[in-house]
């Protein structure tokens, strides 16, 4: 397996993974066209950082965001995270994710912040890996 920076090619594959989880384990309905354009708006995001992974030339996991200057630190905001099904529940994710904190680090961040669902699984797939809810912030929403 081989850790890499996506490139632009590697978008159309993304969304397709992206799609995939998605639709198949979260009910969603997410469309080519949505998937990709999704993919491609954090991909081209200033400062962006997204981490690819391949297994002989095949994506299998990806993981994108980008870089956030505050006054007193860089952070970096994990936006998305997939791991294609076969190689969940193996640790092949717990391990892109220590692969991601060890490059964003080197890149300067001093912190990774995310949303992830409220439920069981994220709870312990984060949780395993030392990430804490804040109990400073809520995530505000209003539809319109």
């Amino acid at each position: 397996m081989l850790y890499r920076s996506m490139t632009e090619l590697d978008i159309e594959s993304a969304a397709r993974l992206y799609m995939e989880y998605y639709n198949g384990k979260e009910n969603g309905e997410w469309t080519e066209q949505t998937a990709y354009k999704r993919i491609h708006q954090v991909f081209s995001r200033e400062d962006s950082y997204c981490l690819a992974l391949e297994n002989v030339g095949e994506l299998i996991a990806f993981a994108m965001g980008y870089f956030e200057q505050y006054d007193d630190c860089c952070a970096y905001d994990l936006i998305e995270i997939v791991v294609t099904g076969g190689y969940q529940k193996k640790g092949v994710g717990t391990a892109f994710m220590q692969e991601l904190e060890a490059r964003v680090k080197a890149e300067g961040a001093m912190l990774i912040q995310l949303q992830a669902v409220n439920d069981e699984f994220h709870e312990h797939f984060y949780g395993k890996l030392g990430y804490k809810n804040v109990s400073n912030l809520v995530l505000k929403t209003k539809i319109i």
